[in-house]
C-alpha cells in the first residue's frame, strides 16, 4: 500500500481554498499511484476555527466541503479531518472527526477521543470524546487511526484516564496513522518525536503522523510530520515551516519503505533559527490570509525596532514595509542615523515626522490641568501616544498594517505604553525575550550587516527623557529574563527561584510587576507564539487578583 503524506497550510473558514488545496493534492497523488493520502486534523476548516464552530451553517459547510472531496476520491483514498455533528442527545454538539474516504463514499469515522483543554486549546469547549474505536479496513491492511491528542497521553504523567491505543492494539492493526494540528513553540519539535517514537515502540507499529504548516493570527504550525518504524525509531521527518508531500510504501510485513530518495529529514535547527523562520511565517500568513499587504512600524534606531522592520522586510518584501522614523526632542543623533542605515540596509521605504510639535500642542494644552507639576511619565507617555497617532493616521490614510515592536521582556513587566508603543495589528516579537533579541540581530546578521551594529551594542533606552536607559527602571535584560522565565513559562513561584539563588527584592519585584501589568496585556495585539508559553490566550491570570501582586 502506497501511502501519501500531505503537510498543507490551510485558511480557517476559507471552504474554496480548502477544498480546492485538498483535492488537488488528491489528483496528484493517484497519478503518482497512491493507494492513500492522509491530511492534517480539522483540515477541511482550518484549526482552530473557535467559535465558528457554534454556527450550523460553517458545520454544513464542512460536510459539504467533505462530499466535494469525496467525489474525487476513485483510485484512491482519504483521511481529511473535519467537525461533524454528534447525533447523541446527551454531551456536546460535535465531535473532532477523520474521516476515511474510498470511492466516493465516507466508509469509517474516527472521532477524538483525548481533547487538550490547557494553554492554547480549548477543545472541550466544542467537542465530545469519543469512547468507541475501530481499526479501519483497506488494501490488506488494519489502521488505527487517532487525532493528536489520542497518542499524547504519556505513561509517564498520564492526563487522561485513557488511552486509545490501548483499544485499537487489542484488534491487532498493522499501522497507526495520526493527524493532528499541533503548534510550534522552539521546544515542541524534540517532545513530539519523542512521544510519538515512544507510541510506535509501545505498540510495535509503524506510525505515520501528519501535521498542519502555516500561522492562524497568533498561532503558527511548523509541520514536521513524522514517520516512524515499528521499533520506535525515526525514518523520516518532513520539512519545519513550509508545505511539503512525501509518499511511502507499507509491505505485508508492516515495514515501511521511502518512496522519495532525495527526501532527508529535517535539518536540525538552533532555537533562534526555529523562531526566525516562525516569525516569518508568522508575518506572512497573517498578512496573506488576512487581505493586508503593506505594513508599517515606528523606527527607533534601537534593536526591537530594527529587529521587528528586518523581520517583515524578509517576509514581506522590503518595498511593502514602511519605516517612520519619529524622533522627539530626547532622541539621539546616533539613534536617528541607526535608523537611517537600517533603512539603507533593508531598502524599505521610509518616512520621518518629527513629534516635538506635537507633544508641545499635548503639552501645552494640558498645562491648566498640569498645574506646573514637574516632568513625569505622563509627558513620557505623551510622546508614545504622539508617534502611535501618527502611525494609526498614515494606518487610515494608506491602509497599512501597524506592527508592534515591543518585547517580552517589556510586555511581561509592562514597560510600555498603552495606546502608545504597545498598539498594532500583530505583535511580532512579543513572545521573544530581550536577550533572545540580540540573538536574533546577530542571526539576522549572520551573513552581512543589515542590522547596524551600533543598534546591537548600545544600552537599550525608550528615549523619553535625558539619558534614559532601560536599566534605570528594570534589571539587566540576562537576569530580568531568567526570572521571567521561571515564572512565566515554568510556572515556579517567587519561593523557588529564590532557592536557585537570584536576589530575594529582585525577584519579588519582578513578579509583582508581572502581576500588575495584567490590564496591559489583555488590551495587546495578538503575538506571534513561538515558546511554550506566550502571553495572550495561553496564559489566562485574573486581572484584579491578589496573588503575588
Amino acid at each position: 500500500m502506497k501511502i501519501a503524506l500531505a503537510q498543507l497550510n490551510y485558511h480557517i473558514g476559507n471552504f474554496e481554498s480548502n477544498t480546492a488545496k485538498i483535492i488537488e493534492h488528491i489528483k496528484k497523488a493517484r497519478n503518482s499511484g497512491a493507494d492513500l493520502i492522509v491530511f492534517a486534523e480539522l483540515c477541511v476548516c482550518g484549526y482552530p476555527s473557535r467559535d465558528f464552530l457554534e454556527f450550523d451553517e460553517f458545520i454544513d459547510l464542512c460536510e459539504s466541503s467533505a462530499q466535494k472531496i469525496a467525489e474525487e476520491c476513485h483510485g484512491i483514498a482519504c483521511i481529511i479531518g473535519l467537525p461533524t455533528p454528534n447525533h447523541r442527545t446527551e454531551g456536546k454538539d460535535l465531535n473532532n472527526s477523520a474521516y476515511f474516504i474510498e470511492e466516493g463514499k465516507v466508509i469509517a469515522v474516527a472521532n477524538k477521543a483525548l481533547l487538550p483543554n490547557y494553554d492554547i486549546f480549548d477543545e472541550y469547549r466544542y467537542f465530545e470524546p469519543s469512547n468507541e474505536f475501530s481499526c479501519i479496513e483497506f488494501k490488506g491492511h488494519r489502521i488505527a487511526l487517532t487525532i493528536c491528542e489520542d497518542l499524547w497521553n504519556t505513561f509517564e504523567n498520564p492526563l487522561y484516564v485513557t488511552r486509545p491505543m490501548d483499544i485499537l492494539i487489542q484488534q491487532k492493526p498493522d499501522v497507526m496513522i495520526n493527524i493532528a494540528a499541533s503548534p510550534f513553540a522552539y521546544n515542541h519539535d524534540e517532545e513530539r518525536i519523542e512521544i510519538l517514537s515512544d507510541n510506535a515502540r509501545r505498540y510495535q507499529l509503524p506510525l505515520l503522523y501528519v501535521n498542519h504548516v502555516g500561522a492562524q493570527t497568533e498561532l503558527i504550525f511548523d509541520g514536521g510530520s513524522l514517520v516512524f518504524d515499528n521499533t520506535g525509531a525515526l525514518i523520516d521527518e518532513l520539512p519545519y515551516f513550509e508545505e511539503s508531500v512525501a509518499y511511502y510504501t507499507l509491505d505485508d510485513k508492516s515495514k515501511l519503505s521511502f518512496d522519495h530518495p532525495t527526501t532527508m529529514k529535517a535539518e536540525k535547527l538552533s532555537d533562534i533559527e526555529q523562531i526566525h523562520k516562525a516569525i516569518i511565517l508568522g508575518i506572512k500568513d497573517y498578512f496573506h490570509k488576512s487581505g493586508f499587504k503593506q505594513a508599517i512600524l515606528g523606527l527607533s534606531g534601537g534593536i526591537d525596532s530594527a529587529v521587528v522592520c528586518a523581520l517583515a522586510a524578509e517576509a514581506l518584501g522590503p518595498k511593502n514595509v514602511m519605516a517612520v522614523l519619529l524622533p522627539s526632542r530626547f532622541s539621539s543623533d546616533h539613534s536617528i542615523k541607526d535608523a537611517e542605515d537600517l533603512v539603507n540596509n533593508l531598502g524599505c521605504l521610509s518616512e520621518t515626522v518629527a513629534i516635538k510639535n506635537i507633544t508641545e500642542a499635548f503639552e501645552n494644552t494640558l498645562s491648566p490641568q498640569f498645574k506646573g507639576l514637574p516632568f513625569n511619565i505622563a509627558e513620557e507617555n505623551i510622546q508614545s501616544r504622539s508617534r502611535a497617532v501618527v502611525l494609526m493616521a498614515m494606518c487610515n490614510k494608506f491602509g497599512y498594517i501597524l506592527l508592534n515592536t515591543s518585547n517580552k521582556s517589556e510586555a511581561a513587566v509592562g514597560y510600555g505604553t498603552l495606546y502608545g508603543d504597545m498598539c498594532g495589528g500583530i505583535s511580532v516579537i512579543g513572545d521573544v525575550y530581550k536577550t533572545q533579541v540580540f540573538e536574533l540581530a546577530r542571526h539576522i546578521n549572520r551573513d552581512k550587516e543589515i542590522i547596524p551594529e551600533n543598534s546591537i551594542i548600545k544600552p537599550p533606552s525608550a528615549e523619553l527623557r535625558p539619558d534614559q536607559k532601560d536599566t534605570d527602571s528594570l534589571p539587566e535584560y540576562d537576569i530580568l529574563d531568567k526570572i521571567l522565565k521561571f515564572y512565566v513559562e515554568d510556572r515556579r513561584s517567587s519561593g523557588e527561584i529564590i532557592k536557585m539563588g537570584y536576589d530575594e527584592n529582585t525577584v519579588r519585584r519582578v513578579i509583582r510587576l508581572v502581576n500588575l501589568a495584567e490590564h496591559k496585556r489583555y488590551q495587546t495585539p495578538p503575538i506571534l507564539r513561538v515558546s511554550p508559553k506566550a502571553f495572550g490566550m495561553g496564559r489566562r491570570m485574573p486581572i484584579v487578583g491578589k496573588y503575588l501582586s
